[in-house]
Parts: C-alpha cells; structure tokens; sequence
C-alpha cells in the first residue's frame, strides 16, 4: 500500500513540475515580447543573430537538403520506374522538400547546431551568475539575451528553409538528369501545376513556427539552468531532446490545421 502511495505521489509531483515548467514557459515568451515591444534590442544585437542562425548554418542546411533531394530522386526512380511512374520524380521531389522535410530537417539541423550552442552559452552565464550581475546593472536579460535570439530565429528559418528546398530541389535535378537521363523539362514542367502557392505557404509557416520554439526552448532550458557544468549539460541535451520533439509534434497539427483552413476557405472562394 505504502508503495502504489508512493507511485501516486511521484506521478502527481512529476504532473505538477510538468505545468510549472509549461507555465515559466509561456510567461518567458509574454515576457520577451512584452520587453521587445517597450524596448526593442539593439539592432547590433539582432544582426548577430542573423549571423549566427543564418549565415553561419548555411553549409550544414546546404548539405542537408542536397543530400535530402539526392535520396529522394533515386529512391523515386528506382520504385517507380518498373511502375512507368518515373516522371513524377521532379514532383515528388518539390512536393516532399517544400511541405515537410525542408522545414523539418532545417529545424533539426539548426537545433542541433545553434539551439544547443545557444542553451549552453546562457546557461554558463546563468550559472556563473552573470544574469543576475545584467540584472544589478538595470539591464533585462531578456531583452538582452533572448529577444535577439528570438528574432533572429522567427526571421531567419524561414530563409533557411527555402534554401534547403532549393538545394534539395537541385539534388533531385542532378540525380534525375545526370544520373538516371531524365530529361530537364520533364523534372521542372510539372511543378508549377501540382506544386501550389498554398504549398510553399505551409512550408514558410512550419519554418516560422519552429524557429520560434527552438529558440524559446533553447533560451528558456538555458535561463532555467543550475547545477554548474553537469547543470549546463543536461539543460542542453534536453533543450534539444523537447526541442526535436516540439518540432514533431507540432509539424502534424500545423498540417491538419492549414489543410482543415485550406478546406474552410475553398467553401467561400
């Protein structure tokens, strides 16, 4: 008896640290917007981060989404051939990398390159209680250390993705033309009909969305450390473990939300 007491009790403590955490959450990202709309970063600040998620992720999300449409071109081929059905590589190809795996991938890619970083570099300063000294010199730590990095990441993923759609669409040409001799006008001709604006929407969408909890969930882990280096280390494994998770889970009811508004729109068009 006294051990299912216990059980009961370690699964409602555990349920409780779950909402408080969610709850510190979301007062985290009021916070920042509340602080970035009384007092906008310094746009020095800001490029920074334009740098650092942007510019300086450009060859991993580059590798990424060649490597991304290479697979999906072969793979299109060497099932669909024996089917007459090989010329729907280009389509699939465009389709795949805008809608899912261009955002998706770039999130994962970004996570594990600038959100880890990012939750490590504030977490060192949290623990080294260089936060608090920000604090005693009258300067909100939020809107020093995180609105940037929230910006810079609601902006600069979806660049980023529409770089890896590009590169994965160019993967799929080299593959398909080069590789396998399909001809250039029957991989770029369909696209344009099957691939629509609402399409290149949902991707922009995801992007946007994903930057947003990866670098909230990034800064929050990272704000929220403590336990010196062991402490720094297990916030940015975690941060990245929610962060991959987020970005799943999330992924499906973006899509099922855009589609059920796609459908709520037709009605009226």
């Amino acid at each position: 008896m006294d051990e299912e007491n216990t059980s009961v009790l370690s699964w409602c403590t555990a349920k409780l640290f779950f909402f408080i955490a969610v709850g510190e959450y979301v007062k985290l990202i009021l916070d920042t917007i509340k602080a970035t709309l009384h007092r906008p970063p310094a746009l020095s600040l800001v490029f920074k981060q334009f740098y650092d998620v942007g510019v300086s992720s450009l060859p991993v999300v580059a590798i990424t989404g060649l490597s991304t449409g290479l697979v999906l071109a072969a793979q299109s081929f060497y099932q669909l051939s024996d089917k007459g059905l090989s010329g729907v590589a280009g389509i699939m190809v465009g389709k795949a990398m805008i809608t899912e795996l261009g955002p998706v991938l770039t999130a994962f890619m970004v996570t594990g390159r600038v959100g880890a970083a990012m939750c490590a570099e504030l977490g060192t300063m949290k623990v080294s209680e260089q936060v608090d000294a920000l604090q005693t010199m009258a300067v909100n730590p939020l809107r020093y250390l995180v609105a940037p990095r929230l910006i810079g990441g609601m902006i600069m993923m979806p660049l980023l993705t529409i770089f890896s759609i590009i590169m994965g669409i160019f993967g799929g040409y080299l593959i398909a033309v080069h590789f396998f001799g399909m001809a250039p006008s029957d991989y770029f001709d369909p696209m344009p009909i099957h691939i629509t604006i609402f399409d290149v929407f949902t991707g922009i969408v995801k992007a946007f969305l994903f930057g947003i909890f990866i670098m909230t969930i990034s800064c929050y882990k990272g704000m929220k450390t403590s336990g010196g280096a062991a402490g720094v280390g297990e916030a940015t494994t975690n941060s990245v473990v929610i962060s991959y998770c987020c970005i799943l889970l999330s992924d499906f009811f973006i899509t099922v939300a855009l589609n059920v508004f796609k459908e709520e729109i037709s009605k009226y068009l």
